[in-house]
């Protein structure tokens, strides 16, 4: 059976088993800046000419209140700067199958969106030649949630403000509309490249603001009209 997350969506629970994961990378213009420093490796602040896309297993998702797991694996290597991330972001659910999509009809085959931290284990990130893809996809690295708000709700399906909180303090605030890649834009390029199915998520990308994430922590991230997403950080090797 796949990995599922159970949210609330028009009153009922939805089952989220989604047949794919794309992410966004490098989607907000300040952040691009700050990527230069975190992920190093060639980076520059130039903002893309096409979105960044890299997957994340859906075994990573956990729902609200679940705790963010620093993986074990991260004792063998001993990492002198080791350094896991949050990452607020603001995902989008597929609601029906597309390919090809217009930009223009984008928002038509969404079901909704939600709250989404995708944490980045970055040491790893950067070293692994083979990309993005392990450092991004441990077990618990996708909180997701706390609702599915569809887009009728929505004031405005391209002005959300997203904001995140660590340990109670402020450490990333942006909206949607400070994308390089609009949401609708991005579900287009996506559905250029792979067929999109019905549960199928989209992570559109973070704020400035990113940082490390140690054992303990609590990490909110609070969209617009969709609520907070809450959960804590366990580190094994300090159990």
């Amino acid at each position: 059976m796949r990995p599922a997350v159970e949210l609330p969506y028009g009153g009922e629970m939805y089952r989220l088993r989604p047949t794919k994961i794309v992410a966004l990378g490098l989607n907000y213009r300040d952040h691009i800046k700050e990527s230069v420093t975190v992920l190093s490796g060639g980076f520059d602040p130039v903002e893309p000419e096409e979105p960044v896309l890299f997957a994340k297993l859906a075994s990573s998702m956990i729902g609200p209140d679940e705790s963010v797991i620093l993986p074990h694996i991260l004792q063998d290597y001993q990492f002198a700067d080791e350094r896991t991330d949050y990452e607020g972001e603001i995902a989008v659910i597929i609601g029906r199958e597309g390919q090809d999509i217009p930009a223009a009809a984008a928002w038509d085959f969404v079901m909704g969106i939600t709250a989404a931290n995708d944490v980045s284990q970055r040491n790893i990130q950067k070293g692994d030649r083979s990309g993005w893809f392990r450092g991004k996809s441990f077990d618990t690295f996708l909180p997701i949630g706390p609702r599915i708000v569809p887009p009728s709700e929505l004031a405005d399906m391209e002005h959300i403000g997203i904001e995140t909180r660590l340990n109670g303090a402020v450490v990333q605030s942006g909206n949607s509309q400070e994308m390089v890649f609009s949401i609708a834009e991005t579900i287009a390029y996506v559905s250029r490249n792979f067929t999109l199915y019905p549960g199928d998520i989209i992570l559109t990308g973070t704020p400035s603001g990113v940082g490390p994430l140690a054992h303990g922590d609590v990490v909110e991230v609070e969209v617009e009209q969709v609520g907070i997403l809450r959960n804590t950080v366990r580190d094994p090797r300090r159990l």
